[in-house]
């Protein structure tokens, strides 16, 4: 995986969006509708290219998880882009359907790989405790939860979770892939129309890893466990059982940040090196 496309080819950067309720997640299955094979099917026939193209992402996120500040890069040949690429996202949405949207296409920076040039993502979490339910008109895009939740008592657990820790806790183990992860940021808030919504900002996830780390910390905010548990876990480094995966529609990623064009290609060689905690290197 290059930090550079081959010769004659350009790199665009693609931003897009997506409801994630209808795709089995962003990695192309076989039999499964995913984003990234809608997507690559798209810009093939839209450019009317001989060859398949293949998708690099910043987050490969799960079936049902959605998205709306994902960002992706594709290798094009270079006289395709000169001849189609101011016309790629307009002809974009005529071809996709109406669930995944792509809002920019532009040739990327030097140095500019979507997934490893990254530095951090963000995601939302969306959680409805009204004893009603959740608002028909948002039901798609926010869990509901049977019991009131207590955010500053979420946010006191949250805390204590942030910084460069294994999480392998809090994640579904993948043979030969680090769950060392630094959690930049995590914090709830009542919204207007009264959902706990959670941002959750880290250099990179692992799988499951929101999903789990909501879990434990709503059974804080719901007084099922008290507010040392979600780290107690952490500290463990194995699956609890009390904890679970939330489901995924009540998660969305919200942006992907990354550093200036001239140190893309430093952070994407960084990225790809194997971490391990201090005291452990």
């Amino acid at each position: 995986m290059s930090d550079e496309p081959a010769a004659g080819s350009v790199r665009v950067r693609l931003d897009l969006a997506y409801d994630g309720a209808g795709f089995s997640g962003w990695a192309k299955q076989r039999e499964r509708r995913t984003v990234q094979g809608e997507l690559e099917a798209a810009i093939r026939t839209v450019l009317r290219l001989p060859e398949p193209v293949e998708l690099t992402v910043a987050g490969r996120t799960d079936a049902g998880v959605h998205a709306r500040g994902q960002v992706a890069h594709v290798d094009l040949p270079a006289d395709v882009w000169a001849a189609h690429g101011d016309q790629l996202r307009r002809r974009l949405a005529g071809r996709l359907p109406a669930d995944v949207r792509v809002w920019t296409a532009t040739k990327a920076p030097a140095g500019f790989n979507a997934r490893f040039s990254a530095i951090w993502r963000r995601y939302a979490f969306r959680i409805g405790d009204h004893p009603g339910g959740v608002d028909p008109l948002l039901r798609g895009h926010v869990l509901w939860h049977d019991r009131p939740v207590d955010v500053a008592a979420m946010n006191e657990a949250a805390a204590l979770l942030l910084g460069e820790h294994d999480f392998a806790a809090y994640c579904k183990k993948r043979e030969g892939a680090t769950t060392i992860r630094t959690l930049l940021d995590l914090r709830w808030e009542r919204t207007a129309e009264g959902l706990a919504e959670a941002t959750v900002r880290a250099d990179a996830f692992c799988h499951n890893m929101v999903r789990a780390l909501i879990g434990a910390m709503v059974l804080v905010g719901d007084g099922h466990r008290p507010v040392t548990f979600p780290a107690a876990v952490l500290a463990g480094r194995v699956r609890d059982s009390a904890v679970r995966v939330l489901r995924p529609h009540g998660l969305t990623l919200e942006e992907v940040g990354y550093p200036p064009d001239d140190q893309l290609a430093a952070r994407s060689r960084e990225a790809r090196n194997m971490r391990t905690l201090p005291g452990c290197r």
